[in-house]
């Protein structure tokens, strides 16, 4: 009989070593695109409206299939992740990404064009997936919060990008480039994926403890330059789970935890970092004002990312989200009681400390918390899931905003979010884990 690996306990020992950044860069490649082409949709509508390619109507359906095809994206992953592995889920994924975004730039009409966005929605989805949970199986636990902070960071850098290849590329070329340069950079680092080796934790879940033993003797080979290695510290034996004990306690509760802090992190971004641009316009700002705030605003989100990297490992998941969603709350109602036109320095004070506050949240719940929260062998797809009901929100919270503005203006917006953040509070200090310093194998022992 094969003995265990212990593929967990071995990882968790190995300093951090130029494998480590390896395999970042390879999965930080990826998601940068992801990021990349989930704000691309601003300065590519507004291009299409010029031109006279496109419509408002049609580019809400370009929008909504977006997030629809995310939706969805999300789910199937997770399931497939779990069944096939991470290295091959992410392969398909991204060729699937690219070849799509090349398509999309040869689009004939906006039909094509909102078909080829919902196979890139489709993309984006499973990214994001993907990209965060395999990297939580290499990583050790003391850099683990650390890691996939900078990791959202780098996603979330794919806002200014965007905006200034836009700014730089559709005046004088046109659309078209944006789409051609992530279905070239996608592809690129499809290449280059070639070399992502499959997650040993997972090898060892499926049973697979032949390859998984071999794999590790070749990382430990890396990892450790030559030097004796840490003794590994085997953790107790931890039962496997299946997919039916996600509805059953207590991993009924972190999918909770999980689904709820997703939607309320999407709602905060779709619902109310996008729209600032139609923010400041209805407070009465004009369009190069309205955008010079944006800009000066989403500065704040490289700062947060930055800070919740910081706070994730030196405070713990927990009261980092907790103490970020006080924050957003307290900022949020005195940046609805100031106007942008009669109140310029408030406003850009309260919104920077604001949206610093929702991106410490980002970061760690993007890139963190969620894929920490349950077991290497439904990882995947619990994540998945949760990512399902977050990016569903995607759907639908431009709408609720929208009507949320025209009845109630700015302060019905920040009320929602006030009300999504205090149940973040409860469900995370109720029912939330603490994955600071233990391995994942030791967060899972909570499941049995």
């Amino acid at each position: 009989m094969a003995q265990a690996v212990n593929a967990g306990a071995r990882l968790d020992r190995l300093p951090i070593s130029p494998f480590h950044y390896r395999i970042f860069a390879l999965i930080a490649a990826g998601m940068f695109f992801d990021g990349y082409d989930l704000y691309v949709a601003g300065g590519v509508l507004a291009s299409l409206i010029q031109s006279k390619f496109s419509t408002l109507p049609h580019n809400l359906q370009f929008i909504s299939l977006t997030f629809v095809g995310m939706t969805i994206g999300s789910l199937i992953t997770g399931f497939v992740g779990d069944k096939f592995g991470r290295r091959f889920t992410y392969q398909i994924n991204l060729l699937i990404f690219g070849l799509a975004s090349l398509a999309a730039a040869f689009s004939q009409d906006m039909t094509q064009l909102i078909a080829c966005r919902f196979v890139q929605g489709l993309g984006l989805g499973a990214e994001i997936v993907v990209g965060y949970s395999t990297m939580t199986e290499f990583v050790p636990p003391k850099m683990r919060g650390r890691w996939q902070s900078m990791m959202a960071f780098i996603v979330v850098a794919g806002f200014p990008m965007t905006s200034l290849l836009g700014y730089l590329i559709i005046p004088s070329f046109g659309w078209r480039p944006m789409f051609v340069i992530a279905g070239i950079g996608s592809l690129i680092v499809w290449y280059l994926r070639k070399n992502l080796p499959e997650s040993p934790r997972w090898l060892e879940a499926q049973g697979r403890l032949e390859e998984a033993e071999t794999l590790m003797q070749v990382i430990e080979k890396e990892a450790s330059g030559g030097k004796p290695l840490p003794p590994v510290v085997i953790p107790p034996p931890v039962a496997q789970v299946a997919a039916s004990d996600l509805i059953k306690p207590p991993l009924l509760q972190r999918m909770v935890v999980g689904s709820w802090v997703l939607i309320s992190i999407n709602t905060l971004i779709f619902g109310f970092v996008i729209f600032l641009p139609q923010f400041f316009l209805r407070q009465g700002l004009t369009i190069t004002n309205s955008l010079a705030y944006t800009l000066v605003l989403s500065a704040a989100s490289l700062v947060g990312c930055l800070l919740g990297a910081w706070s994730s490992d030196a405070i713990g998941r927990r009261w980092s989200i907790i103490g970020a969603s006080v924050v957003t709350i307290f900022a949020g109602y005195i940046y609805a009681r100031f106007d942008a036109a009669s109140d310029p320095a408030i406003v850009l004070a309260v919104g920077f400390v604001l949206v610093v506050a929702i991106y410490v949240q980002t970061a760690i719940l993007y890139g963190v918390y969620p894929p920490e929260l349950f077991p290497t062998e439904i990882r995947l797809r619990a994540n998945g899931i949760c990512n399902f009901f977050g990016r569903g929100a995607t759907v639908i919270s431009p709408f609720i905003v929208g009507s949320l503005m025209a009845s109630y203006r700015l302060p019905g917006v920040i009320w929602l979010m006030i009300g999504l953040v205090v149940i973040q509070i409860l469900v995370v200090w109720a029912w939330g884990v603490e994955p600071r310093n233990r391995g994942l194998e030791d967060v899972a022992k909570a499941n049995a």
